[in-house]
């Protein structure tokens, strides 16, 4: 079985004689697309619209990233199904990738499940990802762009955006976070002309009416900017895929969705007293390139740092991130680190993460003088080292969503 292998032959020869009669939500990006999936997910189910959702990559077992009505897909049911695709792919020696057999197994269940809509977040890049091999959504999406992937999508932030946009279709509106930066602006708005898509929806919107809407829910709680700018994508998506299908949605649906939706291991707070026995909740996030770890520093600059106790940081990455750039967007002089690395990932054997010596080795190099310390690949003694060294100060779990599949695991396991 092939690894990562852009391209939509493979994909289209796995599918062949399965058909998709769903409508999907296609959403492609560096950072918010697995939120912004999940929002549009939790609206288009309060709106009585029989959804399915597939996001990558799965956060504790390898089939909770393909859900039918808000409900992670049953062990039996995605064997089976996985268990199909995978003979056609070895009868027809097609030589599938396993995020190909994956998606191939979700667009399955899809059509068995006799679902509607189905949400799609896009795996790596979009115009060779497998899931483009949809034709026709109802809507396209493009969250935050930034560098990531630089190996396989480009060095420039131009040529990550070009690939991104490659999800675009002649006729199909697309909902466009207007927060990126004008090179990638000018990059999709280059792609709509060229392909024909839109309209372009951009985000934050001068429609004062859907503000107002989404501002009542934003006031419920201290929303970060880029949690509200997620959720106002989702909510304009939703309306998009409504507008297509008749009667209006009233918007008090859709917000009270949205209040439902629950995406694990994005600023979650979260009780490690059954792994630790500290009392004081932890902040668990899966920031794991520069724009996603700038944001997490200024979270945690506004929200838990406080003169008195330096934050403990729980790290663990994977291998071709950029480390330094990320530890400097994390960490102060004064910070401890607890350095680890997160176990095999189910389904993605390629994936290995950076050694721990060589986080505790960068930090020093950048001048953090607290704690350096190397659990290894002992998550559960990281988790119990960072619980003991901070005394009840901050403590930050961030790095990898591997890492946060293995922590949300132990609890799971233990509980």
């Amino acid at each position: 079985m092939a690894m990562i292998q852009p391209g939509l032959a493979r994909m289209g020869r796995l599918l062949r004689h399965t058909a998709l009669p769903w409508r999907a939500v296609h959403v492609a990006g560096t950072n918010g697309k697995g939120s912004v999936c999940a929002y549009v997910s939790a609206m288009l189910h309060a709106a009585k619209i029989k959804t399915g959702r597939f996001t990558s990559p799965h956060l504790i077992d390898r089939w909770d990233c393909i859900t039918i009505e808000e409900e992670v897909i049953d062990e039996p049911t995605f064997r089976q199904t996985e268990k199909i695709v995978q003979d056609r792919d070895s009868s027809g020696g097609i030589g599938a990738s396993e995020f190909e057999i994956l998606a191939a197994t979700a667009f399955t269940l899809f059509a068995q499940e006799k679902v509607d809509v189905a949400v799609i977040e896009v795996g790596l890049g979009g115009r060779q990802d497998a899931t483009n091999i949809i034709e026709q959504p109802l809507v396209t999406v493009l969250t935050k762009i930034g560098k990531d992937h630089r190996s396989l999508l480009g060095n420039t932030i131009e040529e990550i955006a070009s690939h991104k946009a490659g999800i675009m279709k002649r006729g199909v509106p697309c909902v466009l976070d207007a927060t990126n930066s004008i090179n990638v602006l000018q990059v999709v708005e280059a792609t709509a002309r060229e392909t024909g898509a839109g309209p372009l929806h951009w985000i934050p919107s001068s429609d004062h009416e859907e503000e107002a809407c989404l501002q009542s829910l934003f006031d419920e709680e201290d929303w970060e900017q880029h949690q509200q700018i997620n959720i106002s994508l989702a909510y304009c998506a939703a309306k998009v895929v409504l507008q297509q299908r008749g009667p209006t949605t009233p918007s008090s649906l859709l917000i009270d969705g949205a209040r439902r939706a629950r995406w694990p291991g994005r600023l979650q707070s979260l009780d490690l007293a059954v792994l630790t026995g500290r009392k004081e909740t932890v902040l668990l996030d899966g920031a794991h390139n520069a724009q996603s770890a700038e944001v997490l520093g200024l979270c945690v600059n506004k929200k838990l740092r406080t003169e008195n106790h330096p934050v403990t940081w729980v790290i663990a990455l994977s291998l071709g991130k950029d480390l330094p750039e990320l530890l400097s967007f994390l960490c102060h002089s004064a910070d401890n680190i607890v350095a680890t690395e997160f176990s095999p990932v189910d389904g993605m054997p390629w994936v290995s993460p950076i050694d721990s010596d060589t986080i505790l080795e960068t930090a020093r190099l950048l001048g953090v003088t607290g704690l350096l310390l190397n659990a290894r690949r002992n998550v559960l003694g990281a988790l119990q080292t960072a619980a003991g060294i901070a005394a009840g100060g901050p403590v930050v779990i961030c790095g990898s969503l591997y890492l946060i599949s293995d922590v949300l695991r132990l609890i799971r396991d233990r509980k």
